[in-house]
């Protein structure tokens, strides 16, 4: 079982640049990437995105940032800063507005100047950062079974609690038709009906408890606890289906108050809520 939160980062080296690659997951329904890489990396952001689709699920942050180890001196890139001049005094013209100072306003803008740094990745410098962004990814993984380790320890406890609160159930349900013969006896005697035919009078009171009857939702409610448990143990990214075998404990536990009849079996469903509760609050964080 693996947790959706996550974070790792790594260096590399390439050229006279020095390479850091951060990813930090969170919860979300689907792979929700944002990047956020320099200029170097544009070109290369769609296979940046391919090499983070193990990670399935989650918003993905990635995060690279180049720094050089050299100071190189900047060029002005002549036919751009041209080709802008132009388009600026044709747009100034148009609009009625002074052209002056234009070449100042086009030597402000940063991508007119180049330096050794923006020059384009060889295959060999792709090739080592693609190798980054891979390990980084395996680093998150990890990250996100470790959660997911104590995320399980958390569920044990409450699965654990529920299930005991579900075995001590039994114990009251004698009480359960005692309770209920007492009730049609005080019916009858607050009616006024001095003979009553025993056969009649059992047959209500079978009718009433089997309209009472548990035996299902406590049968059903033990086989999701223990599918829970499997499910928790043995499938990885099984985030979605322990969600739904919560839902169905719920209703199991649910029915189960609602033809309670009985105070003390209230309160252990009213427990077993509050441990469910507790277990659906951390499901939307399991992958």
């Amino acid at each position: 079982m693996k947790s959706m939160t996550g974070f790792a980062k790594r260096q590399c080296a390439v050229a006279n640049r020095k390479i850091t690659v951060e990813i930090k997951t969170l919860n979300s329904k689907t792979l929700d990437i944002n990047t956020k890489i320099p200029a170097l990396l544009r070109t290369k952001e769609l296979e940046i995105r391919a090499l983070l689709t193990p990670l399935q699920r989650g918003k993905t942050d990635i995060i690279i940032t180049e720094e050089s180890g050299t100071v190189s001196a900047a060029h002005a890139n002549n036919e751009l800063i041209a080709q802008r001049y132009r388009e600026l005094k044709h747009l100034a013209h148009n609009l009625g507005q002074p052209d002056t100072d234009l070449l100042g306003t086009i030597l402000a803008m940063p991508d007119v100047w180049a330096t050794a740094d923006t020059d384009e990745l060889t295959d060999t410098d792709w090739t080592t950062i693609a190798d980054t962004i891979s390990q980084t990814v395996v680093e998150v993984d990890n990250f996100r079974k470790q959660e997911g380790e104590i995320l399980k320890t958390d569920f044990e406890k409450h699965i654990n609690l529920i299930e005991q609160k579900l075995q001590a159930i039994p114990q009251y349900e004698p009480q359960r038709i005692e309770t209920a013969k007492e009730r049609i006896q005080r019916y009858f005697a607050d009616a006024a009906i001095k003979e009553i035919d025993q056969n009649r009078f059992e047959q209500e009171l079978i009718y009433y408890l089997e309209k009472l009857d548990i035996t299902e939702e406590k049968i059903r409610l033990a086989k999701h606890i223990d599918y829970f448990r499997h499910t928790m143990n043995n499938e990885e990214d099984s985030g979605k289906k322990l969600a739904f075998v919560a839902q169905e404990m719920g209703r199991e536990i649910n029915t189960t108050g609602s033809k309670a009849n009985h105070v003390e079996i209230q309160k252990l469903v009213v427990e077993m809520k509050d441990e469910l509760e507790k277990i659906k609050e951390q499901l939307g964080n399991i992958l």
